[in-house]
């Protein structure tokens, strides 16, 4: 059985036990989180989308803060002395899915 569920503008193919990085979610550690936009879910080969789904996955927060790769974004103009240099990690939260109910 799994689901596509809508996190933070994102979606996520999940199923029960998984661990993903999502965007950012306001919680802590080791709290439980229900997302309620579940786009499609499949369950013995039957596919329920749009209107017919009646799903909710719960989730539990392992970690709340988690820090992506840095990117960084230079910018230079030549024969001009100009350079611009940005950069900045992206921050994530670690969940496991805990059920599709």
């Amino acid at each position: 059985m799994f689901a596509v569920v809508k996190i933070a503008g994102q979606q996520f193919r999940v199923q029960e036990g998984d661990t993903l990085y999502v965007p950012r979610l306001a919680a802590n550690n080791g709290d439980k989180v229900e997302f309620n936009e579940v786009l499609l879910v499949s369950s013995d080969g039957k596919l329920s989308l749009g209107a017919d789904v009646k799903s909710i996955v719960k989730a539990e927060v392992l970690s709340n803060l988690i820090q992506g790769d840095k990117v960084i974004a230079y910018k230079q103009k030549r024969r001009k002395g100009f350079r611009k240099k940005h950069g900045h990690r992206t921050h994530y939260t670690k969940i496991k899915i805990d059920a599709i109910a």
